[in-house]
C-alpha cells in the first residue's frame, strides 16, 4: 500500500506540473529619457512556447505624475520591430507594422490613429528583436 501511495503522489505531482510545461516567455525593452523615471517600455509576452503570437503592452511612465500600461495589437512571428518617432518634446508616435499610435508624457495616454500621420516626426529609434531578445536601439 505504501508503494502505491508513493506512485500516486508522484503521478499527481507530475500532473500538477504539466500546465507549466506550456508556459511561454516574456521580455521588455525601454527607451529612457532623463533616467528610469521617464520612459517608454515595451513588454511582450508569449503565453505558450509553441505559439508565434506575442501579446504587446506599452508602458508610458513619467514619475511621479503618471504611469499607464496600454495593450497594443498582438504581433506574430520573429523579427519583431516597432518604430518610435517624436514630432515634439514629450510626444511620441509609435509605428507597429501598419498600425500607428500617439502617446504623450504629459498624460501617459495612448491613442490609435485611424490613418497614418502625414509627418510622424524625427526618428527616435526602434524596439526590435535581435537573436531572440527584445531591445531598443536609438536612431542614428
Amino acid at each position: 500500500m505504501k508503494l502505491r501511495n508513493g506512485w500516486i503522489a508522484g503521478l499527481l505531482a507530475g500532473l500538477a506540473a504539466l500546465p507549466l510545461a506550456g508556459c511561454g516567455s516574456n521580455d521588455t525593452a525601454s527607451f529612457m529619457l532623463d533616467g528610469p523615471d521617464t520612459a517608454l517600455t515595451l513588454e511582450r509576452n508569449k503565453s505558450y512556447f509553441w505559439s508565434d503570437e506575442w501579446d504587446l503592452q506599452l508602458v508610458v511612465r513619467r514619475f511621479p505624475d503618471c504611469q499607464r500600461r496600454h495593450d497594443l495589437k498582438a504581433a506574430s512571428g520573429n523579427g519583431f520591430k516597432m518604430e518610435l518617432f517624436s514630432p515634439s518634446p514629450g510626444v511620441f508616435i509609435v509605428k507597429q507594422g501598419k498600425r500607428w499610435y500617439v502617446t504623450t508624457l504629459q498624460t501617459c495616454d495612448l491613442q490609435a490613429y485611424k490613418e497614418p500621420p502625414p509627418e510622424p516626426g524625427t526618428p527616435v529609434g526602434s524596439f526590435a528583436e535581435k537573436d531572440g531578445v527584445l531591445g531598443f536601439a536609438k536612431a542614428p
